[in-house]
């Protein structure tokens, strides 16, 4: 028998009964016997529909604040930020670089603290201080209160992405992910496109009530935020079983439907410090946090300063908002497609590493070509598609492969805490003195894409080993029913999406 066969990536049916044992006498797809019948008022198709329209939405446009409050520094910079805080040196590298301090250290706890305090409550606390913070990031005076606003934004932020990503794993199955995943990610690239047209508008109100045309990016882009985040304590998904516009019987069809493609999430139980340092020990985990952080630095550099970039392709400051916007926009469409080709074909590996040479070829151009300003900007468009297309297969290649919820939680904060490590070394590899060519900061881009490949390459191999081990080990041998679920997706009748 195969954890993830034939079955599982059909409708299974047939009796619900044995799904909703609360005794735990079966683990999902672990017993060949096991099906799973939809509620007769309704087929799976209009559930997972429905689901889509609770859920997907309101992460998607949580996650697009969420980015554009965190990188709409970039735009403001252009507009003057730097000369008017009178930034020198490195001490706009240094205000990008506070962010990600907190920003790593509190992505674990804060997954913790997700499942304590419900998601709905959580996320949408935390989107209210972010843009509150935000709104606060408008009116400083100078450098230390730069550098006040930026760390406080990242303790705030710590939270959006791995619990949105945590959150979406256990709504869907395996089989239904990418495109989910992906559509969520890609938040980033039209928050990206949106806070450049945004950017560009915005700009237009330099002196409106005293105020330079940056300060209020910052303030009308947090007061989004703060008004969003009211809306959001009442219309964000929490899990499965505690959905208000799920009726029982559907509630009890998404929880079996899912332990019959992941085993069973022991929800209820709580996370100790043995569990966070079991799932470390695994060095499968350990090779997906390189996964994410050999693309968090390219995908931060460019970021953070592609509107600096293209500004030195010789256009004014709308223009550099404006033209910021496409490449964001490819970006999108280039990460749906691939999606969409990952879920038909049940691969991941493949998607991601040519994703990730589509990055590779960007910056090759940017490296060895100057002043040709067409091509060069063409070549940003392929550093946004490959990064940004290549980051949403990886953290739902990873995440769906991890079984319950302690391991799942532990795993995909783990994997986002420690990529984001990259945003510190991205902030530094683009410094004022290296402009307009940067080869540095391209250079240090390429050199953690192929460490993303190697990555990869290893995770993969992982995973495809522990497949086929466990293909030669006899399927029964004495776990009870508790050991297996306590295990994850450590259990040898778990299999591997490659």
């Amino acid at each position: 028998m195969r954890f993830f066969n034939e079955k599982a990536q059909g409708s299974p049916t047939s009796s619900l009964d044995h799904a909703n044992d609360r005794d735990y006498p079966h683990t999902g797809e672990y017993d060949d016997d096991l099906h799973v019948e939809c509620p007769p008022h309704t087929t799976e198709r209009k559930l997972v529909r429905k689901i889509d329209i609770h859920v997907i939405p309101c992460l998607c446009i949580m996650y697009l604040l969420a980015f554009l409050d965190r990188v709409n520094i970039a735009n403001a910079n252009v507009y003057g930020l730097a000369k008017q805080l009178h930034l020198t040196g490195n001490q706009y590298n240094v205000a990008l670089v506070i962010f990600f301090v907190p920003y790593v250290l509190f992505e674990i706890p804060s997954n913790l603290l997700l499942k304590r305090f419900k998601p709905h409550v959580w996320l949408s606390l935390n989107m209210f201080l972010f843009g509150f913070t935000t709104i606060m990031e408008g009116v400083v005076k100078n450098y230390s209160g730069q550098l006040a606003v930026r760390f406080f934004l990242g303790v705030f932020e710590t939270g959006m992405f791995p619990g949105a990503f945590y959150l979406i794993g256990m709504w869907y199955r395996r089989s239904e992910s990418q495109k989910r995943f992906s559509f969520f990610f890609s938040s980033t690239t039209l928050s990206g496109a949106f806070g450049g047209l945004l950017a560009a508008a915005i700009g237009k109100m330099d002196g409106v009530a005293g105020y330079a045309g940056w300060r209020w990016i910052f303030i009308l882009e947090g007061c989004l935020t703060v008004a969003f985040s009211f809306v959001f304590f009442f219309a964000l998904p929490d899990f499965p079983e505690e959905s208000k516009w799920l009726t029982s019987e559907e509630k009890d069809y998404v929880s079996a439907r899912l332990r019959v493609d992941q085993g069973r999430s022991a929800r209820e139980r709580q996370i100790t410090a043995k569990d966070v340092g079991r799932v470390l020990m695994d060095y499968k985990v350990i090779a997906a946090g390189f996964m994410y952080l050999g693309l968090i630095v390219p995908a931060y550099g460019y970021a953070y300063f592609a509107p600096g970039i293209i500004k030195t392709y010789g256009y004014s400051a709308i223009q550099t908002q404006l033209h910021s916007v496409p490449p964001w926009a490819a970006a999108f469409g280039f990460a749906m497609l691939t999606a969409t080709l990952s879920d038909i074909t049940q691969k991941r590996a493949p998607f991601a590493i040519g994703c990730i040479c589509v990055a590779i070829a960007g910056f090759a151009i940017l490296i060895t070509v100057h002043n040709n300003g067409p091509l060069e900007y063409a070549a940003l468009f392929l550093v946004a598609m490959g990064a940004y297309s290549a980051m949403p297969i990886i953290v739902c290649w990873f995440g769906q492969n991890l079984g319950g919820h302690h391991r799942r939680s532990v795993g995909t904060a783990w994997q986002i805490g420690f990529g984001n490590i990259g945003g510190i070394i991205a902030v530094w590899a683009f410094l004022a003195k290296d402009a307009p060519k940067y080869i540095t900061g391209y250079n240090i881009c390429l050199a953690f894409t192929v460490l993303s490949i190697i990555a990869c390459i290893v995770y993969g191999v992982g995973c495809w080993a522990a497949n086929r081990r466990r293909d030669r080990t006899p399927v029964d041998i004495g776990l009870t029913e508790y050991e297996k679920t306590e295990m994850g997706d450590m259990n040898p009748e778990y299999r591997y999406l490659l």
